[in-house]
């Protein structure tokens, strides 16, 4: 997000919001599942389907902030596994 941000200070001068991501979405599952794999938790995790799942969709168009040049360098587990590392 900070290089995003760095950019877009650089390039980008405009009243209209710029959403900022990767462009891909992922369910709470299998982004737990993720975090599960890269931390080495060996427990089972079980989800409450009988509860609302959230908003089915989340994922944000990259359209302008890529029309701009700039895109995502970190694929989500390649970032949780430096955070971790970071702070383990």
């Amino acid at each position: 997000m900070a290089s995003a941000c760095f950019f877009l200070l650089q390039n980008y001068n405009e009243k209209e919001l710029v959403n900022i991501g990767c462009g891909e979405d992922i369910s709470i599952k299998d982004l737990a599942l993720t975090i599960k794999k890269v931390v080495g938790f060996e427990g089972e995790l079980t989800f409450d389907t009988s509860k609302p799942d959230g908003t089915p969709r989340k994922l944000l168009s990259m359209d302008k902030l890529h029309g701009l040049g700039w895109k995502h360098q970190i694929e989500l587990e390649a970032g949780i596994k430096r955070v971790y590392k970071e702070r383990t």
